[in-house]
């Protein structure tokens, strides 16, 4: 990785330089009067998305919710009971009990 040292003031004259010296795995050391005070590197993969679900509507798996409101208590009270489908079971014995 190659690293530059860039004063604020050459910084914000040549951003587009140093950001693409960064998009290409370059490091940019910001220095105030001589002294660092942040650097610039390239994203990791990690650093895209805050989280998962994030990456997940990013990359088209998951859509996002269309309302933020919660589901409504009576949401479960309609399902189809399926033969066998243990996990329905599970969940609605757990929600009302026996």
């Amino acid at each position: 990785m190659s690293v530059k040292k860039a004063n604020i003031g050459e910084l914000k004259t040549h951003l587009s330089v140093y950001l693409k010296g960064v998009k290409n795995g370059g490091m940019v050391l910001v220095t105030e009067r001589n002294r660092p005070v942040a650097k610039i590197v390239p994203l990791d993969e990690d650093d895209l998305y805050e989280t998962e679900e994030e990456q997940l509507i990013a990359e088209g798996i998951l859509s996002p919710p269309k309302s933020s409101e919660p589901l409504p208590d009576d949401f479960f009270d309609d399902l189809p009971y399926i033969r066998g489908n243990r996990a329905i079971e599970v969940l609605l014995e757990e929600r009302y009990g026996d």
